[in-house]
């Protein structure tokens, strides 16, 4: 589900889960603790990055939409938790995003301190297709965005390009 490398006083914890990685309760949970572990290490920086052909396709709806109200109460706090664990972590996280970055994917890229990406595309839908944003996210939105574009890409919706997410404020640097 997340897995973990660690060289050179760094750890790179990669999210393996499913053929998108979405966010589903076991992966905020499993991101939360591995975060949580790498507090107290002695690493000097950690990054994060996904596998496959996306870095993180958001939240798992068709999950949530099956499950219902009793699963959405468990994992709406174990994302609130994760999301301010990386807002707040007391040590450099790099984001790196190796392919897609929809959603909640944009939001864990978006926590992180300094973010690059590969390609793919990038983007907060979750008003377009009718999912509440949980406070932190919209906050980590608001801090990432340039100011005169946080309408445009909250309520449109839209899915940007690489490039077009250093004009953002979302993407530091896209590399190959």
């Amino acid at each position: 589900m997340i897995e973990r490398v660690e060289q050179d006083g760094l750890a790179l914890l990669r999210l393996a889960h499913g053929k998108v990685n979405a966010l589903d309760l076991e992966l905020c949970r499993a991101l939360d603790r591995e975060l949580s572990a790498l507090e107290s290490t002695p690493h000097r920086a950690v990054l994060l990055t996904g596998a496959g052909r996306a870095f993180c396709a958001g939240v798992d709806l068709v999950r949530m939409l099956q499950e219902g109200p009793t699963y959405i109460a468990e994992f709406l706090p174990a994302l609130r938790s994760v999301l301010t664990r990386l807002t707040f972590f007391p040590k450099p996280i790099v984001g790196a995003a190796n392919g897609h970055a929809i959603a909640g994917g944009c939001i864990l890229l978006a926590a992180c301190d300094r973010r690059l990406m590969s390609g793919g595309k990038i983007g907060v839908p979750e008003l377009r297709v009718g999912v509440p944003f949980p406070r932190i996210a919209l906050e980590i939105v608001r801090a990432t965005t340039i100011p005169s574009r946080l309408q445009e890409v909250l309520f449109l919706g839209g899915t940007y390009s690489a490039t077009e997410a250093i004009a953002l404020g979302w993407v530091d640097e896209v590399l190959p």
